[in-house]
This record gives C-alpha cells, sequence and structure tokens, in this order.
C-alpha cells in the first residue's frame, strides 16, 4: 500500500472518531482514534520494515529477506527518511550472501542518509570489510576512520578494533609472501 493511502485511511479515521467523540459515542471514539494513530505511525514506520528488523535481530535471514521483498517499490512505500535503512537492510541480507554484491546497497544507504550515526558507522565499517576483500587497503582505512568517527556511542568499537588487527595481518602476509618469492 504506498504511503499517500496510507496518510489518507489516518486522516478518515481520526475524522470519524473526532466525529464520533462529537456526537457523544466516546465509548467508540477514543479505540477509533487509537486506530488511526496506527495508521498514522505506520505512514512513517512502514511495518515491514520493523518485521524485517527484528528478524535480522534474531539471525533469521530467509524470514527478514521475506517481508522485505513484500515492499516492492521502497520510494512509494517508505516515507523518505527510511530509503536508506531499506538499503542498509537488503545490504545487510546481501552481504552474508554475497559480499560484493552488497557494496551498491550501502553507499545508496549512505548516499540517502540515515539519522542514526551508529547505522552510518556500520554501513561505513561493511563496506570497509567489502574493501579488505579487494586488497584496497587505502579505501578500507578510509572507511574505518570514518567509522570509528560517527560510532559516538562506541556501539561497534569491538567489531572496529578487530577490522584494523585484520587490516594489520594483512600487511603482514603480503610483507611474507613478497619475501618467500
Amino acid at each position: 500500500m504506498s504511503n499517500f493511502v496510507r496518510l489518507i485511511i489516518a486522516c478518515v479515521i481520526m475524522g470519524a472518531a473526532v466525529t464520533m467523540a462529537g456526537f457523544g459515542l466516546w465509548g467508540w471514539g477514543i479505540p477509533v482514534l487509537f486506530i488511526g494513530g496506527i495508521f498514522l505511525l505506520s505512514f512513517f514506520f512502514n511495518e515491514n520494515m520493523i518485521i524485517a528488523q527484528y528478524f535480522l535481530r534474531k539471525e533469521n535471514q530467509e524470514k527478514s529477506e521475506e517481508w522485505l521483498l513484500k515492499i516492492k517499490d521502497y520510494e512509494k512505500e517508505l516515507h523518505k527518511n527510511q530509503w536508506g535503512y531499506y538499503n542498509l537492510l537488503i545490504g545487510l541480507i546481501e552481504s552474508r550472501k554475497s559480499p560484493m554484491k552488497s557494496e551498491k546497497y550501502f553507499k545508496k544507504a549512505l548516499s540517502l542518509g540515515m539519522r542514526m550515526s551508529h547505522n552510518t558507522a556500520l554501513a561505513k565499517l561493511s563496506l570497509a570489510g567489502i574493501s579488505m576483500a579487494k586488497r584496497n587497503k587505502r579505501e578500507a582505512q578510509m572507511y574505518l576512520t570514518e567509522a570509528a568517527k560517527d560510532d559516538k556511542n562506541k556501539l561497534l568499537a569491538d567489531q572496529i578494533k578487530m577490522m584494523k588487527g585484520q587490516m594489520a595481518q594483512m600487511d603482514k602476509q603480503v610483507v611474507r609472501g613478497y619475501r618467500n618469492f
């Protein structure tokens, strides 16, 4: 259902609730007002995204992907603030299957923008991992430092430290590789 239709339905239901309360039907007006509020909330927070995030936290990739694929055209069905998060979730799911293909989703999520800095840090950390897999150390280092800046609450501090250790190990492997020849 498009976001515009949700907004119209919410306005109609809330108008009906106000009308019921105006005619003295308070017992029906208040529950209908709550139902209208739920429809209004679904304008800002899509239920498919919420359920997909739930399954992603429970590490059930198949269910999460199933719920995200129910969103056919994210530009019509989601509020503009959710576009970046949608691409981030698709990128996280895709990164488990084929990490190199998920790069475009993370870059698009960053270009669309996300409100929470730790989500931006997560996208940059994922891009750093992809860059390391491509053996592009400079780009990986850039994404890693940006991720460390964006991780203000230190939610990803352990992952960033681990990634830096892997980069140091990558340097040692390259040096060893050249000495063996």
